[in-house]
């Protein structure tokens, strides 16, 4: 029976969170998420152009989601760096708290990682070369990729901590449409949990406490009041994350991970 080396895990769950975020985010351009009109604003955009450029972005998303599925390239992953940072910096740009922008390290966060595998490539047109499944990570890469891991890892568990002490409105309908009695309470129990997990995970990130919370996270995202297919989806960029984390923890000596802050 054929099994995936680590590497080859490490590959396609990057892979399969950068494409599940691009298709995710593009759902909501071709709906024309209202909210999206808030983040065009910045960029001097008017509801009504705003409205007739959303599907469009949300097209072309979707066909680099699809793209990487397909025939994952270094273009699609430098991409999404550059475009998971600026759409995640759009909600504190927009008067959301900062918190938004962590909360979502994971978008840019899997590419990042995808790219510190690979390499940015030794010319222009490597980057269109199609990325081998099954990459020759030595101990030097899996020393800085968990590192790199485990910061994103941390900030998009604390952002999302963050966002529950300071009780956000759509979290709090989120509890209550759950049946849980006090939301704010609620709110803050998670939010506790979240943060402790995220402190946990970039000092010193034991297998079984990054599942647990990989479980959690996939789980949770799952509970809202709209759209919570896409909104899942759109997320993949944090499960892989702690995914491949997980994964490359088997890889690297526990000294070395435990010191390695």
């Amino acid at each position: 029976m054929f099994r995936y080396t680590i590497e080859q895990k490490i590959h396609y769950t990057l892979r399969l969170a950068i494409a599940m975020c691009f298709i995710g985010h593009g759902a909501f351009g071709i709906i024309t998420k209202a909210i999206w009109c808030n983040y065009l604003a910045v960029f001097g955009i008017d509801h009504d152009h705003a409205y007739r450029l959303m599907p469009w972005v949300g097209i072309i998303d979707i066909l680099l989601g699809v793209t990487m599925l397909i025939y994952p390239i270094r273009a699609i992953a430098i991409w999404l760096i550059i475009w998971g940072t600026i759409t995640a910096l759009l909600r504190p740009l927009s008067g959301e708290p900062f918190a938004e922008f962590i909360e979502r390290a994971g978008n840019f966060g899997a590419p990042l990682v995808l790219l510190a595998v690979y390499g940015t490539g030794q010319n222009g047109k490597s980057w269109f070369i199609k990325l081998n499944s099954n990459p020759d990570i030595d101990a030097s890469t899996y020393f800085r990729l968990g590192i790199l891991l485990r910061v994103m890892g941390f900030c998009l568990l604390l952002g999302h901590g963050w966002l529950n002490l300071i009780e956000k409105s759509s979290l709090l309908n989120q509890y209550s449409s759950l049946g849980f009695s006090n939301p704010g309470m609620t709110a803050h129990a998670i939010g506790i949990f979240e943060i402790v997990s995220a402190c946990t995970i970039l000092v010193y990130p034991i297998r079984s406490v990054l599942l647990i919370v990989f479980i959690w996270k996939i789980l949770s995202e799952l509970f809202y009041p709209h759209y919570e297919l896409f909104e899942w989806i759109e997320r993949g960029g944090s499960y892989g994350v702690l995914l491949a984390l997980w994964f490359a923890s088997k890889a690297i000596p526990d000294r070395e991970f435990k010191l390695s802050v």
